[in-house]
C-alpha cells in the first residue's frame, strides 16, 4: 500500500469552526476515508504553528512517503513546497485549497470545495496525470510557488488578522489595504536581469507565475513550467487618475501595458538591490518572506510535481501569450 502524508491547517479558511469540526468528522474524516479506499495509508499532521508545514513536508519526503496532501491556504501550501524543496527526494503534492484567497489553486483549476478537490486529486493519481511546476527561490533560502512581492500593500496579506479574514474573507484584505492608500512610498532600487540594469524609484514590485494575485489580478499570459517569470514594477502615482490607470492596466486580464508608471518584462532570474539605505520587505505567497538589501530571485524550472485531475486540466492551466 502506498503512503500519503496529509498536512492540514485547521485555522485556514473563512469558516474556522466548520474546519475544526472536520477533525472529528465531516470533510477531514471523509477525505482520509476516500484516500484509504484509493489505496493509500494516510498519516495525518495538523500544523501547530507558522513554519510547521515546512518541517512536516520535508519529513514526508525524507521518510519515503509516496504523496503529500496539503489542505490549507496559499501560505500553508507555500510552506509545504518550501519543505519539499529542502529535500533531496521531492514527493508529488496534491493540494486541497481551504484558505481565504487560494490564488495558486485558481491557476491550477483545482475545485474550491474540499471533497471535490479530493476526488480531483484521486482521479489524477488513478490516471497518472501530473504537472511539474516552476518554483521560485529568494536568496537560495526561501521558496515560493507563485509570487514574490515588495512595496505598497504587500504587507496586507500577512498583517490582516486571521480573525477578520475568517469573518470577512477576501474583503478583509481590501479594507486593510484601503487604509494604507495615503502611505504609499517609493523605493530607490537597482534591477539587474537579462544582461541589463535599471535604476529607478518604484512603489511596488512583483515576480509572478499565476493567473491571479490577491484574488484580483488576472494574467492569462503565462506558463507554469517554462522557467520564466512575469515581472511587474509600478511607480508611485502622482494623483488618483494615474492610480486608476495603473489599476486598470494591472487588472484587465492581459499583460500589463508598459507606461511611464509600469515596467513589465519576463525573466528566469533577477537581482534587486535597495539603494535607499533600507532593506526590501518581501511577501512570498501571501506570507512574510524576510527583508534584504540585496535580493536574488531564481526560477527553478519544473522543480515540484503536482497531481492534476486530468490531461484536460493540464491544458487548461497553460496560457500561451498570443
Amino acid at each position: 500500500m502506498k503512503r500519503a502524508y496529509f498536512i492540514f491547517n485547521l485555522q485556514a479558511g473563512r469558516q474556522p469552526v466548520k474546519v475544526v469540526k472536520t477533525a472529528i468528522g465531516g470533510d477531514l474524516a471523509e477525505i482520509i476515508d476516500r484516500f484509504t479506499k484509493a489505496g493509500y495509508e494516510v498519516t495525518t499532521r495538523p500544523t501547530q504553528c507558522r513554519g510547521d508545514a515546512v518541517t512536516a513536508s520535508k519529513y514526508a519526503c525524507d521518510s519515503g512517503f509516496d504523496l503529500i496532501l496539503c489542505a490549507g491556504g496559499d501560505g500553508t501550501l507555500s510552506e509545504c513546497i518550501d519543505g519539499v524543496m529542502q529535500s533531496e527526494k521531492r514527493v508529488p503534492v496534491g493540494y486541497i485549497p481551504v484558505g481565504t484567497t487560494n490564488d495558486f489553486s485558481k491557476g491550477l483549476e483545482i475545485p474550491d470545495k474540499p471533497l471535490e478537490a479530493c476526488e480531483w486529486i484521486i482521479h489524477g493519481l488513478e490516471n497518472n496525470t501530473f504537472l511539474s511546476c516552476d518554483i521560485g527561490s529568494l536568496n537560495e533560502t526561501r521558496h515560493f510557488t507563485y509570487i514574490a512581492a515588495f512595496g505598497a500593500f504587500t504587507n496586507v496579506t500577512y498583517e490582516t488578522s486571521q480573525h477578520w479574514k475568517n469573518i470577512f474573507g477576501h474583503s478583509a484584505y481590501l479594507v486593510n489595504g484601503a487604509s494604507q492608500l495615503t502611505a504609499i512610498k517609493s523605493r530607490h532600487i537597482r534591477i539587474e536581469c537579462n544582461g541589463e540594469t535599471l535604476e529607478d524609484d518604484f512603489a511596488f514590485g512583483m515576480v509572478t507565475n499565476t493567473k491571479k494575485v490577491g484574488g484580483l489580478f488576472n494574467c492569462n499570459n503565462f506558463l507554469l513550467d517554462d522557467g520564466i517569470y512575469e515581472v511587474t514594477f509600478v511607480k508611485t502615482p502622482a494623483n488618483f487618475m494615474q492610480l486608476q490607470k495603473i489599476l486598470v492596466s494591472l487588472f484587465n486580464g492581459q499583460r500589463p501595458e508598459e507606461s511611464d508608471y509600469i515596467k513589465y518584462f519576463k525573466t528566469g532570474n533577477l537581482k534587486i538591490t535597495s539603494l535607499d539605505g533600507h532593506p526590501l520587505i518581501w511577501n512570498l505567497d501571501g506570507e512574510f518572506g524576510g527583508q534584504f538589501t540585496e535580493s536574488e530571485i531564481r526560477n527553478n524550472q519544473r522543480a515540484v510535481t503536482f497531481v492534476i485531475g486530468s490531461e484536460n486540466d493540464i491544458n487548461a492551466v497553460m496560457f500561451e501569450e498570443s
